[in-house]
């Protein structure tokens, strides 16, 4: 069978990826729905489940699938947040963004969850990712995606939330992945540092049971280094800031392009096959595109399916 690139296909993701051949997909860059947030009013749609076990059962199963159709080197970065246990505020909740309101976000289903008290986090994320590594998931990173302009919130017995987890799982324990395509420059001091012959920090001190070959807080002889000889980016951090940007369209959960763009260029090669089986608003396919990348989308919502086909072909923000 042929693979369909850079297109949507409209449909229940599970059944869609079976039609998929094995060991086709370069990386797969997604955002499934999030446990008892919103109503898209589909009857197959994932995150109205009447628990969190048949919630994470159903995405276990589907990202089954998504690991059959991953390369032997191939890579997951599945974004994904938590619920509280007991918020049935949810669905009076305005974004100040829309004020008109959020599509579908409806009083939470969460008001009782075993083993939860009203008010505990459930912990969806990692029983998630811990489902996933019993599946078979190498889980090789729990990246946090910090925002600088979170959706205020009116509590005033907690912190507002302003985080979302992005776990990066590979198929297999070597796999692709192009840490220069994201790499991070240096402090001005670190390359200082590196100038003088110093070791991590000024107060750096041996490793206890290695063998201490220089002194690390001694300088070298002078020019004994230059500029040319000390690399100027690190590679990327686990936190990871970006704002969210506001997108026009009938969609109201998108992350923003910088997060996907991230996720591909690591884990994809020039001119290989991103998959995203909740593709929204299309995100994962803009960013696709923009870097040389092919896509496959999948998508329950009919509406949605046309929504994206029209932003990845006007490549709008």
């Amino acid at each position: 069978m042929s693979l369909p690139i850079d297109t949507i296909l409209c449909g229940d993701c599970l059944s869609v990826l079976k039609t998929l051949p094995d060991d086709s997909i370069h990386c797969c860059v997604t955002s499934p729905p999030y446990y008892g947030l919103r109503d898209y009013g589909m009857d197959a749609q994932i995150g109205r489940e009447d628990t969190p076990e048949e919630y994470i059962a159903r995405l276990t199963a589907v990202f089954r699938e998504v690991m059959r159709v991953l390369r032997p080197d191939g890579t997951l970065w599945l974004n994904i947040a938590d619920s509280y246990c007991g918020t049935s505020g949810k669905g009076t909740a305005r974004d100040p963004k829309y004020p008109n309101g959020r599509n579908g976000q409806i009083v939470s289903l969460s008001r009782m969850v075993q083993g939860c008290k009203p008010k505990d986090m459930i912990g969806i994320p990692w029983m998630l990712a811990f489902s996933l590594r019993g599946a078979g998931w190498y889980l090789r990173n729990d990246i946090i995606w910090a925002k600088g302009n979170p959706m205020p919130e009116s509590i005033k017995d907690r912190c507002t939330r302003s985080h979302e987890h992005i776990f990066l799982f590979s198929k297999s324990k070597r796999y692709f992945y192009d840490w220069q395509a994201i790499a991070e420059p240096i402090a001005p001091t670190t390359a200082l540092r590196k100038k003088n012959g110093r070791g991590v920090g000024k107060y750096s001190s041996p490793v206890p049971g290695q063998p201490q070959t220089q002194n690390i807080n001694k300088p070298r002889e002078k020019d004994s280094i230059t500029d040319e000889m000390i690399s100027p980016v690190r590679a990327k951090r686990d936190v990871w800031f970006i704002n969210t940007v506001p997108y026009k369209g009938g969609h109201f959960a998108a992350y923003p392009p910088k997060l996907a763009e991230n996720c591909i260029l690591a884990g994809c090669p020039a001119g290989g096959v991103v998959l995203d089986p909740f593709m929204g608003s299309g995100t994962t396919g803009l960013a696709a595109k923009r870097h040389g990348r092919h896509y496959i989308g999948i998508e329950l919502n009919t509406a949605f399916c046309s929504l994206a086909r029209d932003r990845i072909g006007g490549d709008t923000p």
